[in-house]
Protein backbone atom coordinates (compact mmCIF):
# COMPACT_ATOMS: atom_id res chain seq x y z
CA UNK A 1 0.00 0.00 0.00
CA UNK A 2 3.01 2.12 0.71
CA UNK A 3 4.67 1.54 -2.46
CA UNK A 4 0.98 2.78 -4.06
CA UNK A 5 1.23 6.00 -2.32
CA UNK A 6 4.30 6.79 -3.26
CA UNK A 7 3.68 5.78 -6.84
CA UNK A 8 0.72 8.32 -6.94
CA UNK A 9 2.44 10.90 -5.18
CA UNK A 10 5.33 10.76 -7.85
CA UNK A 11 3.08 10.68 -10.96
CA UNK A 12 1.09 13.35 -9.11
CA UNK A 13 4.11 15.58 -8.87
CA UNK A 14 5.24 15.09 -12.35
CA UNK A 15 1.43 16.29 -13.92
CA UNK A 16 1.39 19.23 -11.36
CA UNK A 17 4.20 21.23 -12.55
CA UNK A 18 3.07 20.83 -16.63
CA UNK A 19 0.07 22.22 -15.39
CA UNK A 20 1.22 24.57 -13.63
CA UNK A 21 2.93 26.31 -16.59
CA UNK A 22 0.28 26.11 -19.07
CA UNK A 23 -1.09 29.75 -18.98
CA UNK A 24 -4.15 31.33 -19.54
CA UNK A 25 -4.41 32.87 -22.99
CA UNK A 26 -5.20 36.68 -22.32
CA UNK A 27 -7.85 38.73 -22.99
CA UNK A 28 -7.79 39.66 -26.73
CA UNK A 29 -7.16 43.50 -27.20
CA UNK A 30 -7.95 44.03 -31.07
CA UNK A 31 -7.48 46.71 -33.19
CA UNK A 32 -9.32 47.63 -36.58
CA UNK A 33 -7.46 48.58 -39.97
CA UNK A 34 -8.88 49.84 -43.05
CA UNK A 35 -6.55 48.18 -46.19
CA UNK A 36 -8.23 49.94 -48.68
CA UNK A 37 -7.97 53.39 -47.05
CA UNK A 38 -4.32 52.57 -46.43
CA UNK A 39 -3.27 52.25 -50.01
CA UNK A 40 -5.16 54.79 -51.36
CA UNK A 41 -3.95 57.65 -48.64
CA UNK A 42 -0.32 56.69 -48.28
CA UNK A 43 1.72 59.40 -50.66
CA UNK A 44 3.88 56.56 -52.10
CA UNK A 45 0.93 54.25 -53.18
CA UNK A 46 -0.99 57.69 -54.30
CA UNK A 47 1.83 58.31 -56.92
CA UNK A 48 2.33 55.05 -57.65
CA UNK A 49 -1.55 54.42 -58.95
CA UNK A 50 -1.07 57.84 -61.13
CA UNK A 51 2.00 56.18 -62.63
CA UNK A 52 -0.15 52.46 -62.92
CA UNK A 53 -3.05 54.47 -64.51
CA UNK A 54 -0.75 56.10 -66.93
CA UNK A 55 0.46 53.14 -68.10
CA UNK A 56 -3.09 51.43 -68.72
CA UNK A 57 -4.34 54.64 -70.32
CA UNK A 58 -1.10 54.34 -72.84
CA UNK A 59 -1.96 50.78 -73.40
CA UNK A 60 -6.09 51.65 -74.30
CA UNK A 61 -4.06 54.37 -76.49
CA UNK A 62 -1.76 51.88 -78.25
CA UNK A 63 -4.76 49.30 -78.61
CA UNK A 64 -7.07 51.99 -80.09
CA UNK A 65 -3.59 53.19 -82.74
CA UNK A 66 -3.24 49.21 -83.69
CA UNK A 67 -6.61 48.59 -83.90
CA UNK A 68 -8.35 50.78 -85.95
CA UNK A 69 -5.77 50.14 -89.19
CA UNK A 70 -6.17 46.63 -88.77
CA UNK A 71 -10.48 47.17 -88.66
CA UNK A 72 -9.90 49.46 -91.91
CA UNK A 73 -8.07 47.27 -93.42
CA UNK A 74 -10.12 44.15 -92.38
CA UNK A 75 -12.62 45.46 -94.06
CA UNK A 76 -11.21 46.05 -97.17
CA UNK A 77 -9.92 42.94 -97.43
CA UNK A 78 -13.29 41.01 -96.65
CA UNK A 79 -15.00 43.00 -99.65
CA UNK A 80 -12.18 42.20 -102.02
CA UNK A 81 -12.88 38.50 -100.84
CA UNK A 82 -17.22 38.58 -101.03
CA UNK A 83 -16.73 40.53 -104.56
CA UNK A 84 -14.93 37.19 -105.67
CA UNK A 85 -18.40 35.54 -105.00
CA UNK A 86 -16.99 32.10 -103.46
CA UNK A 87 -14.05 32.04 -106.17
CA UNK A 88 -10.28 31.69 -105.43
CA UNK A 89 -7.86 34.64 -104.20
CA UNK A 90 -5.55 35.54 -107.01
CA UNK A 91 -2.07 35.88 -105.40
CA UNK A 92 -1.74 39.65 -104.77
CA UNK A 93 -4.30 39.50 -102.39
CA UNK A 94 -3.59 36.37 -100.88
CA UNK A 95 -0.44 38.45 -100.28
CA UNK A 96 -2.71 40.77 -99.05
CA UNK A 97 -4.07 38.73 -96.51
CA UNK A 98 -1.31 36.87 -95.46
CA UNK A 99 0.81 40.66 -94.75
CA UNK A 100 -2.73 41.75 -92.85
CA UNK A 101 -2.92 38.46 -90.74
CA UNK A 102 0.87 38.65 -90.07
CA UNK A 103 0.27 42.59 -88.84
CA UNK A 104 -2.87 41.58 -86.68
CA UNK A 105 -0.75 38.80 -84.76
CA UNK A 106 2.26 41.08 -84.40
CA UNK A 107 -0.13 43.45 -82.86
CA UNK A 108 -1.93 41.01 -80.78
CA UNK A 109 1.63 40.17 -79.18
CA UNK A 110 2.61 43.62 -79.01
CA UNK A 111 -0.03 44.01 -76.31
CA UNK A 112 -0.46 40.96 -74.48
CA UNK A 113 3.46 41.53 -73.39
CA UNK A 114 2.25 45.36 -72.57
CA UNK A 115 -0.88 43.82 -70.43
CA UNK A 116 1.47 41.61 -68.88
CA UNK A 117 4.32 44.27 -67.73
CA UNK A 118 1.15 46.12 -66.39
CA UNK A 119 -0.25 43.47 -64.36
CA UNK A 120 3.68 43.01 -63.15
CA UNK A 121 3.64 46.26 -62.40
CA UNK A 122 0.66 46.12 -60.86
CA UNK A 123 2.08 42.98 -58.78
CA UNK A 124 5.55 44.52 -57.88
CA UNK A 125 3.72 47.46 -56.20
CA UNK A 126 1.49 45.36 -53.99
CA UNK A 127 4.54 43.57 -52.99
CA UNK A 128 6.32 46.92 -51.81
CA UNK A 129 3.57 48.23 -50.14
CA UNK A 130 3.05 44.40 -48.36
CA UNK A 131 6.81 44.04 -47.85
CA UNK A 132 6.77 47.05 -45.23
CA UNK A 133 2.95 46.79 -43.90
CA UNK A 134 4.15 43.10 -41.80
CA UNK A 135 6.17 45.05 -39.75
CA UNK A 136 4.26 48.13 -39.35
CA UNK A 137 1.72 46.31 -38.17
CA UNK A 138 3.57 44.66 -35.49
CA UNK A 139 5.10 48.69 -34.37
CA UNK A 140 1.45 49.96 -34.21
CA UNK A 141 -0.13 46.88 -32.83
CA UNK A 142 2.81 47.48 -29.76
CA UNK A 143 2.22 50.88 -29.20
CA UNK A 144 -1.20 50.73 -29.36
CA UNK A 145 -1.50 47.61 -26.43
CA UNK A 146 -3.20 45.43 -29.71
CA UNK A 147 -2.50 41.65 -29.59
CA UNK A 148 -5.41 41.25 -32.90
CA UNK A 149 -5.19 43.62 -35.47
CA UNK A 150 -8.11 42.75 -37.90
CA UNK A 151 -9.35 44.48 -41.59
CA UNK A 152 -12.10 46.56 -41.03
CA UNK A 153 -13.90 44.90 -44.07
CA UNK A 154 -13.55 41.77 -41.75
CA UNK A 155 -16.00 42.80 -39.14
CA UNK A 156 -19.67 43.94 -38.90
CA UNK A 157 -19.28 46.97 -36.36
CA UNK A 158 -16.48 48.46 -34.70
CA UNK A 159 -15.89 51.50 -32.61
CA UNK A 160 -13.78 54.30 -33.56
CA UNK A 161 -11.28 54.24 -30.95
CA UNK A 162 -10.13 50.62 -32.22
CA UNK A 163 -9.28 51.94 -35.78
CA UNK A 164 -5.76 52.53 -36.27
CA UNK A 165 -5.61 53.07 -40.10
CA UNK A 166 -4.16 56.21 -39.49
CA UNK A 167 -1.23 54.88 -37.53
CA UNK A 168 -0.36 52.37 -40.29
CA UNK A 169 -0.59 55.62 -42.80
CA UNK A 170 1.75 57.60 -41.09
CA UNK A 171 4.11 54.67 -40.39
CA UNK A 172 3.81 53.29 -44.07
CA UNK A 173 4.67 57.47 -45.53
CA UNK A 174 7.92 56.90 -43.24
CA UNK A 175 8.76 53.49 -44.15
CA UNK A 176 7.98 53.60 -48.02
CA UNK A 177 8.63 56.92 -49.18
CA UNK A 178 8.45 55.64 -53.27
CA UNK A 179 6.90 52.95 -54.57
CA UNK A 180 8.64 51.86 -57.99
CA UNK A 181 5.97 51.39 -60.43
CA UNK A 182 8.07 49.81 -63.05
CA UNK A 183 8.70 45.86 -61.86
CA UNK A 184 12.02 44.68 -63.27
CA UNK A 185 12.30 42.77 -66.23
CA UNK A 186 11.11 39.10 -65.87
CA UNK A 187 13.62 36.28 -66.22
CA UNK A 188 13.41 35.05 -69.54
CA UNK A 189 12.98 31.79 -70.31
CA UNK A 190 15.73 28.88 -70.38
CA UNK A 191 14.47 25.90 -72.28
CA UNK A 192 17.81 23.26 -72.52
CA UNK A 193 16.68 20.50 -75.03
CA UNK A 194 19.09 17.65 -74.78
Amino acid sequence: MKRLLISASLAASAVLPSAASAQAIPAAVVAVVDLDKVTTDCNACKTASAALRAQLQAYQTRESTLATPLQTEGKSLQAAVDALNGKEPDAALKARITAFQTRQQSAAQDLQRQQQQIQRNQQYVQKQVSDKLGPIYTQVMQRRGANVLVEQGATLATAGALDVTTDVVAALNVALPTIQAVAPAAPASTTQGR
